[in-house]
């Protein structure tokens, strides 16, 4: 066995949104790092594909008091990667970003944020999540889900 073959992981889990459907995006999320799937990594790193403006088009404003995140918006067009195939209003910190490229936003613990809305929407894109200092889903808590 590879020394480091235990910090790779080819087999998400599925676990944010498990509560409910969302049409037009993936639902449940794959969750690709946290402490159950690599003991120790302590970061919670969560990906989705978005197929379609979603229904409910929005993800609620909420925080995260002891972990900053990383919110990455990646688009799918590997002739023109920088174009994301839609375009965003993301509000942080009570100031509203226009996202319409692949782009990362860094959101400082305790700063509010959201809601995330999808205004347009021309071809698939990943939407990532990374949230430092949580190894967990309860301590992750992404776009505000309270996990077990």
């Amino acid at each position: 066995m590879n020394k480091y073959s235990k910090n790779l992981v080819q087999n998400p889990k599925y676990e944010v949104g498990l509560e409910g459907m969302v049409k037009g995006r993936q639902c449940p999320t794959m969750t690709y790092m946290s402490n159950e799937l690599v003991p120790g990594s302590n970061v919670y790193v969560e990906i989705g594909w978005v197929w379609d403006i979603p229904n409910p088009n929005h993800i609620p404003e909420h925080k995260h008091s002891d972990s900053d995140e990383f919110v990455f918006h990646i688009g799918s067009d590997h002739n023109n990667p920088e174009d994301l195939g839609g375009e965003i209003e993301f509000v942080v910190g009570g100031e509203t970003l226009k996202i319409n490229k692949t782009s990362a936003v860094y959101i400082p613990k305790g700063v509010v944020h959201g809601p995330l809305v999808w205004k347009s929407f021309t071809r698939p894109h990943i939407q990532m999540t990374m949230i430092l200092n949580a190894g967990t889903l309860a301590e992750a808590a992404p776009a505000g889900f309270k996990g077990e």
